[in-house]
């Protein structure tokens, strides 16, 4: 387990230059995952900072880790260094697609097809009982749902429920920090119920 000072100095530490951000370009990160979790939360891809930096929605004004916190998954603000806790939990961070771009508009169909097919796999194989996917863009065009909104959908996948999340990125002006805690917090309340 990583103290709350070691993450942070962790994170104080390491902040990619230019050229790593750079070099970060295709590269993947590590996924958080284990047979039989409450919640697989799936972002659409990794950024050229969160695959520099090597841990999940890395970069500072993602609001994933604050929305798990405030709306009860987690009884605590984890950092992106911290992120394997989330096993201890029941829970677990995974992509649509693997690899890592500036954005996720560089991202093509073709990437999306192949990244549902391996999550599909990756669901099989683990058994989570609910699948978050955060971006309803992303769930639209890796499951061919192009109706799809925000919240459960009437899908399951390999057994898994499935809720659609908004992409809690920063740069996701539609939703605030509060809308996304209260909307994981839904999400919450149904696994727990």
């Amino acid at each position: 387990m990583v103290s709350k000072r070691t993450a942070a100095a962790a994170e104080q530490r390491f902040k990619p230059t230019k050229q790593q951000l750079i070099d970060a370009a295709g590269k993947t990160v590590r996924d958080v995952i284990a047979p039989d979790l409450r919640v697989l939360f799936c972002g659409i891809n990794p950024g050229l900072y969160t695959a520099a930096v090597g841990h999940h929605f890395a970069r500072l004004g993602n609001r994933f880790w604050p929305a798990l916190h405030q709306s009860g998954l987690t009884g605590r603000l984890l950092s992106p260094f911290e992120e394997r806790e989330l096993l201890d939990l029941g829970l677990g961070i995974t992509n649509v697609v693997a690899h890592a771009t500036a954005t996720a508009a560089e991202l093509t169909p073709a990437d999306f097809i192949k990244g549902g097919g391996l999550l599909r796999n990756k669901i099989r194989r683990f058994q989570p009982r609910f699948v978050a996917v955060l971006g309803v863009g992303a769930y639209r065009a890796a499951f061919a749902q192009p109706k799809a909104a925000i919240g459960e959908q009437a899908e399951r996948i390999a057994g898994a429920r499935v809720w659609v999340l908004p992409n809690p990125s920063g740069l996701n002006a539609n939703y605030q920090l509060n809308d996304l805690s209260r909307l994981f917090r839904v999400l919450r309340r149904a696994e727990e119920g």
